[in-house]
């Protein structure tokens, strides 16, 4: 690989890494604080971005060396926060101004 490229890599080769950790897409996710859909909209594109790949890649090997990765993992303590849930009368974490639209 040349020096500061990035290779992304294909679906398919990043589902048999899973395979070989023991993982659905949806435990893969949780496990690295991900929606599993945002995991699976990667198969219309072919391809897995290099930082997600790169995770399953390294869970693969320690899941095949015996190592324990979740206790490694637990110390980020990654947690998936839902997007665009916010309180009533907010948006965005700004509170809104009451709108009287009624006539």
């Amino acid at each position: 690989m040349l020096c500061g490229m990035k290779r992304a890599m294909p679906y398919t080769e990043f589902l048999g890494e899973l395979e070989r950790a023991g993982f659905s897409v949806r435990g893969f996710a949780h496990l690295i604080g991900m929606n599993p859909n945002s995991i699976t909209n990667y198969a219309s594109r072919g391809d897995v971005p290099q930082h997600i790949a790169l995770v399953a890649v390294l869970v693969a090997e320690m899941a095949a060396c015996a190592v324990d990765y979740r206790s490694a993992i637990a110390k980020v303590a990654p947690t998936r926060k839902p997007r665009g849930a916010t309180q009533r009368g907010q948006f965005g974490g700004d509170r809104q101004a009451n709108l009287d639209l009624q006539s």
